[in-house]
């Protein structure tokens, strides 16, 4: 009878044999010698391999608490106890207190703003990590967005009908940028990072939009009759309308402008300090908080254009007796 010739193993299949008899090993019994000491549970470090010798004792498994808050370096800066939602509801009625004494009018709105803020809040945080696992709710989160700022801004012009023109300039400032940093591939569709960006773009177009069309509005209508003097010399309703209204409008670019200025002298801005807390070096958060602060320039200098012509054309309108602030 010819001798039974077996192929060679490969580098593979030796390691495989040799846990099969490992394993072989450990399921015969064995003597233990006189005075040796016991065998103990497989090492961790083993990840699998059965040695039913090794006196080592296994690792014990360690539980530490963990402090909810923002952190950087290992140290907690902002834990979420009571404490801070004693020393959120203290600076809440301080600053109504002050618009009360000062006789401002909003320390209601104040108020009303602090706990709404905390409600959406806490319901975003519940709801964001459904949201991002989902490109359609993704798209129906951004799109709530988009409408809750557009009612708001148009509410905040004017109080008829034409407040729904507040999607023109939002939306003309929003998404050119959002579309370009998607397909650039800066920002992916799906994931956590389109929500901030554009919800940072939509808060920007959403001030200059509130900003530029208050102050054209109050202008036209503290300087009508400027305005009708222009249309007797011969301008059209829409050039009369521009020469008084322009001046104004562009002062909405002011803030977004002083802060970029200023950016990293005078103040650390929302994404800045989000990256360093999140774990990100010093030059990436830069970075962001760059393009963040160019791009948020882009859309209020879009959307200041664009509200400023539907207040000339005058698709963008207040009544005789629409005095509401």
């Amino acid at each position: 009878m010819a001798p039974v010739r077996m192929a060679p193993l490969g580098p593979h299949g030796a390691r495989s044999a040799r846990r099969r008899a490992a394993r072989r090993r450990a399921r015969m019994p064995s003597v233990r010698p006189a005075g040796a000491p016991r065998a103990t549970a497989p090492h961790p470090y083993h990840r699998g391999r059965i040695n039913p010798h090794d006196t080592r004792p296994a690792r014990k498994t360690t539980y530490r608490r963990v402090q909810v808050g923002a952190s950087y370096g290992g140290r907690v800066l902002l834990p979420v106890n009571v404490t801070l939602g004693v020393v959120l509801a203290v600076l809440l009625v301080a600053a109504a207190g002050v618009a009360a004494a000062a006789r401002l009018g909003r320390h209601r709105e104040i108020l009303i703003a602090g706990v709404r803020a905390a409600v959406q809040l806490a319901v975003v945080a519940l709801v964001i990590h459904w949201v991002v696992g989902s490109v359609p709710l993704l798209l129906g989160f951004l799109t709530l967005m988009f409408a809750v700022a557009v009612r708001t801004a148009g509410r905040r012009m004017t109080a008829n009908r034409t407040w729904w023109w507040a999607a023109a300039p939002i939306a003309s400032g929003v998404v050119p940028v959002v579309v370009a940093l998607l397909l650039t591939g800066l920002v992916p569709v799906k994931g956590i990072a389109l929500i901030p960006v554009t919800g940072i773009l939509i808060g920007g177009a959403l001030t200059a939009t509130v900003l530029g069309g208050r102050r054209a509005l109050d202008e036209l209508t503290a300087r009508h009759g400027e305005v009708e003097a222009a249309m007797a010399l011969g301008l059209l309703d829409r050039d009369a309308r521009l020469e008084i209204a322009r001046p104004a409008a562009s002062d909405a670019l002011l803030p977004g402008l002083d802060q970029t200025r200023t950016v990293g002298l005078v103040t650390l801005p929302g994404a800045f300090v989000g990256m360093l807390l999140g774990g990100a070096s010093p030059v990436q958060a830069g970075a962001v908080q760059l393009f963040v602060l160019v791009a948020l320039m882009a859309v209020q200098a879009v959307a200041v254009s664009v509200v400023l012509e539907l207040v000339a054309r005058g698709r963008v309108h207040r009544e005789v007796r629409d005095l509401r602030p």
